[in-house]
């Protein structure tokens, strides 16, 4: 692969990670636009509640569903802000054997409560949308801003999560008792439940049964799409790029996503590298030499900037230069520190540029 615009034209999915704080939305939404302007049908996933992103497409709020936004390109660009609760109402619906069953779990306080709150729900959801995108086969290119977290494998294994739930021994317990059947299983359930209703109460371990029970029959239908799922993940025209910045701590967090991706044995396709100062021409020496002979206080304050500047620019280049060496395979953007916030469309058009016009 030459080139970022290579990877786009090559690409039905491209998945973005990283770390928060490094322009991973940014570089998100930009990635769509640059989709767009090459005349593909692109829609960005975001899970960055922040309206700025929304303001920068020129509108006024994004939902869970896809919004079309007009400009300046040849083929589509549309954006959303996942919804967790919302998404998992429609994996409900979409899983449920009839729509009774489908209320009966919808309705229930348990699942209320931690259907936008249970750890790994929204990398589990970001995935379900990814999915349902992809299936519904009106767009040529989905893009996802994943959930900043530390642990690259959570979103990777978010397919899972619901699958392994529904393997739990207490569920397999819980569900048992419910159909009545090995009165082996009924005395253990009813032991388990005991115990967590001194712990928590006896009204939420009743919701809580009842959910795990409305859930019977849904199973292989879960499994069945974490499969699915899983092996899009893996498909040669699924994408992963790492977004990073140059700061030392930054570039130390995409080593260890680089890893873990890699033991997963999945690949990233590119590492773009967000808010690169500038290569300047003078060397550490020269600057020095400078602000040693400098005379007259404006003088010394503009040769100590040079100096400065020289030095914090080498250490990110040369920070990035190794960071290379531990994914020679990858395609590597730098996009320079800019005057300005993006807050545009102009400015996700800009940083698109220098996406796809770095080889």
């Amino acid at each position: 692969m030459n080139s970022y615009a290579d990877l786009l034209a090559r690409s039905k999915v491209v998945i973005c990670c990283g770390t928060g704080g490094v322009g991973k939305t940014t570089t998100s939404a930009a990635t769509a636009v640059a989709a767009a302007r090459a005349g593909r049908r692109a829609v960005v996933v975001t899970i960055d509640p922040a309206k700025r992103l929304a303001d920068a497409l020129g509108l006024d709020a994004l939902d869970n569903s896809p919004t079309v936004i007009d400009g300046p390109w040849d083929g589509t660009l549309a954006a959303l802000m996942l919804d967790t609760k919302s998404t998992f109402d429609e994996v409900v619906r979409r899983h449920a054997t009839d729509d009774k069953q489908a209320e009966r779990i919808l309705s229930n306080r348990f699942y209320r409560n931690i259907s936008g709150t249970l750890s790994g729900t929204q990398d589990y959801m970001a995935v379900e949308k990814l999915a349902e995108l992809y299936d519904s086969d009106e767009w040529d290119v989905v893009i996802v801003d994943t959930p900043p977290t530390r642990d690259a494998l959570a979103f990777l294994e978010a397919p899972k999560l619901l699958a392994r739930l529904l393997d739990n021994p207490i569920y397999k317990i819980v569900t048992a008792s419910n159909r009545g059947v090995l009165r082996a299983a009924n005395k253990a359930a009813q032991t388990v439940l005991r115990q967590l209703a001194r712990v928590v109460g006896a009204n939420v371990v009743d919701e809580a049964v009842a959910f795990f029970q409305a859930f019977e029959g849904m199973e292989e239908g879960f499994r069945s799409r974490a499969m699915a799922t899983l092996e899009l993940m893996s498909d040669d025209r699924t994408a992963f790029v790492l977004v990073a910045s140059p700061r030392g701590d930054t570039l130390l967090e995409a080593r260890y996503f680089l890893e873990r991706i890699r033991n997963a044995d999945l690949d990233v396709a590119a590492v773009v590298i967000n808010r690169m100062l500038p290569s300047v021409s003078t060397s550490a020496e020269r600057a020095a030499q400078l602000l040693n002979e400098a005379e007259g206080a404006t003088n010394r304050a503009a040769a100590q900037a040079l100096a400065d500047l020289t030095a914090a620019s080498t250490d990110d280049h040369a920070r990035v230069d190794e960071l290379r060496e531990v994914a020679p395979d990858a395609l590597m953007v730098r996009v320079p520190l800019l005057a300005d916030d993006v807050h545009d469309l102009d400015g996700l058009a800009d940083i698109a540029d220098r996406l796809t016009s770095t080889a």
